[in-house]
């Protein structure tokens, strides 16, 4: 069930990168963010009840509260108008979450490609944070493009990989997976430079991704 929530993260992860380039209007971004962030919310409940109180499977559920809870902000701010320092440090809270959920991912279930992929939630919550809660604008353009990136290679790639039985040789998936975002997410770094005399994009509200439990 976490692994068809997961699916649809990468799709509100591309709406809202795109959304934080200037390509969609805020507004319309609302309601995939609510229908998401339902979802998210729904699915760990289920998961948790029919866990039998097993804590391993507790764990893996848990941090699908945070990301549901999330959506279900944003979609909110967006409709409602609202700033967007509240969820910028929110954002905060769930980028130092997701460092004890990848350290869960490497230690206790033994998964090193998730164990990247909450790396890679980490760094984009972060950045949500610098731009939402400190309002670093400059880093609007280049959150946009690492949020648009990661929807597809932490949430609907995975996804779909695991649905169809690829999802195959976690060890080698999790290099790839690190050498790979160092190597882009720095190429990118210049995008994070203030353009002078640039239209200013409206105020976006972003949202994060979940795990597949």
């Amino acid at each position: 069930m976490g692994t068809v929530g997961l699916l649809y993260v990468g799709a509100v992860l591309f709406l809202n990168g795109l959304m934080l380039v200037g390509a969609v209007e805020p507004r319309s971004a609302a309601p995939l963010n609510l229908f998401v962030g339902a979802l998210q919310v729904l699915t760990p409940t289920l998961l948790i009840v029919a866990a039998g109180g097993d804590e391993r499977l507790i764990l893996a559920a848990a941090g699908l509260y945070l990301f549901g809870f999330t959506y279900l902000y944003v979609g909110i701010n967006l409709l409602a108008g609202l700033d967007s320092t509240g969820v910028g440090w929110f954002s905060l809270f769930v980028a130092v979450a997701a460092l004890g959920f990848s350290y869960a991912n490497f230690q206790i279930f033994g998964d090193p490609a998730f164990g990247v992929i909450w790396l890679y939630w980490a760094f984009l919550w972060s950045l949500f944070f610098l731009l939402l809660g400190l309002k670093l604008e400059s880093l609007q353009r280049y959150t946009g493009w690492v949020t648009i990136i990661q929807g597809w290679v932490t949430a609907a790639i995975p996804s779909l990989l695991m649905l169809t039985g690829n999802w195959r040789n976690p060890t080698a998936i999790a290099w790839g997976l690190a050498i790979g975002g160092v190597v882009v997410f720095l190429a990118l770094l210049p995008l994070a430079r203030p353009r002078r005399g640039a239209r200013r994009a409206p105020e976006p509200t972003p949202t994060v991704p979940a795990a597949a439990g």
